[in-house]
């Protein structure tokens, strides 16, 4: 489904700028979390969506389950798997070390656009 087709039937507050996607993944031996976000306006783009099926079925664990966020326009890293919450945010300052992803916090760019 489109990203849009769920925020819709949320209504974000007027001061959420981002969609903070939290996931159940650890990526290093401490457990740290996978999280990564999108900026609002990305997240109403058509070719956002959150799958939680692939080709009629439910989405196989190997390629993300239970959903996970494709975003077409980004590169692989801002595309979270094993998703188990989303938050709507005004900005990052309290998220990792505040640079708006697990990547980001390593050095990444934000927009990762392809």
């Amino acid at each position: 489904m489109r990203l849009a087709v769920l925020l819709d039937r949320v209504s974000p507050l007027p001061e959420a700028r981002y969609v903070m996607f939290y996931c159940a993944n650890a990526m290093n031996l401490s457990g740290d979390k996978y999280y990564e976000s999108i900026d609002l306006d990305g997240a109403y783009h058509p070719q956002t969506i959150f799958a939680y099926e692939m080709s009629d079925q439910a989405l196989p664990i190997a390629h993300g389950a239970p959903p996970r966020l494709r975003d077409e326009r980004q590169l692989g890293y801002k595309m979270a798997k094993y998703i188990i919450r989303i938050e709507l945010i005004a900005d990052f300052a309290q998220i990792g070390d505040g640079n708006g992803g697990y990547w980001e916090d390593q050095g990444y760019e934000w927009w990762a656009e392809i």
